[in-house]
């Protein structure tokens, strides 16, 4: 039987992220999740570990729906409370998009600027200014926060348990960053379905996700494979013309509450 074996959150795009029993599936995808980014403050453009690999040291928590917290080993940690829709608009940019976000203030971009030794700001993505979703993989209305491209990424245990085995190592599922993990089905089973039911939430597998450099970073430390892996190994069997994959993004349709355990239904 396919069931939800792990459930994972990232409020602020490539810092750390939390794992959770139970989460809510809003309009965005995960309730709280890449809500936030972090934005170089001349340029507005989005910050990720692929440039700054010590993003990975810092915690990002959210405590209760409109309050943020932020934490690295030996500093003082900062809650963030998110700051109105329409105030302090900061123009910013995540890939191809360009969009008006608010800004979340000084306070925020001095801690965060102090670590990451660079001047950058912290912004907020409220769902009356999100993405539309690429609309070759999406429909109208389909929407996004500051994720890469997609509500959601999911990926089977076992697929990460058979690249595990072909790299010679233990990997942490944290190098990937999905949201849901499904457990109960072969290596990559995944690349086949197409609509899934988990509790009352029904998602459409849209894309398969494909795979720059951060999985090469230790998720805690940011510290680069100097083997290059997982990524060299990946490239030997999940390479295409267009890239690297590994998991599959996806698209809620409908809103609910998912639960570690929660048995996973394909429907097609």
């Amino acid at each position: 039987m396919l069931r939800l074996s792990a459930l994972y959150r990232f409020p602020v795009k490539s810092l750390g992220g939390e794992m959770l029993q139970r989460a809510a599936v809003d309009g965005l995808g995960l309730a709280g999740d890449r809500r936030w980014m972090v934005v170089d403050a001349a340029s507005g453009r989005f910050l990720t570990q692929r440039q700054v690999g010590r993003m990975a040291q810092i915690g990002a928590c959210w405590l209760d729906g409109a309050t943020l917290e932020l934490s690295v080993a030996g500093r003082a940690s900062l809650t963030v409370a998110v700051p109105p829709a329409d105030e302090a608009l900061r123009g910013v940019t995540v890939w191809g998009d360009s969009l008006q976000a608010p800004d979340a203030g000084d306070a925020a971009a001095a801690w965060l600027s102090a670590f990451l030794d660079r001047d950058c700001r912290l912004v907020h993505v409220p769902a009356s200014r999100a993405r539309q979703v690429d609309t070759a993989y999406a429909q109208v209305g389909d929407q996004v926060g500051f994720a890469d491209g997609f509500p959601l990424l999911l990926i089977g245990q076992a697929s990460l348990d058979d690249l595990a085995a072909r790299v010679g190592r233990p990997l942490e599922m944290l190098r990937f960053r999905p949201n849901l993990v499904v457990e109960g089905a072969e290596p990559y089973a995944e690349d086949g379905w197409g609509r899934l039911r988990i509790g009352a939430v029904e998602f459409e597998r849209v894309k398969p996700c494909s795979r720059c450099a951060i999985p090469t970073l230790d998720p805690h430390s940011g510290e680069r494979a100097a083997d290059g892996e997982p990524l060299r190994t990946l490239a030997t069997y999940r390479r295409d013309a267009d890239g690297v994959y590994f998991g599959q993004n996806l698209i809620q349709r409908g809103t609910g509450v998912l639960e570690v355990g929660m048995p996973v239904v394909l429907l097609d």
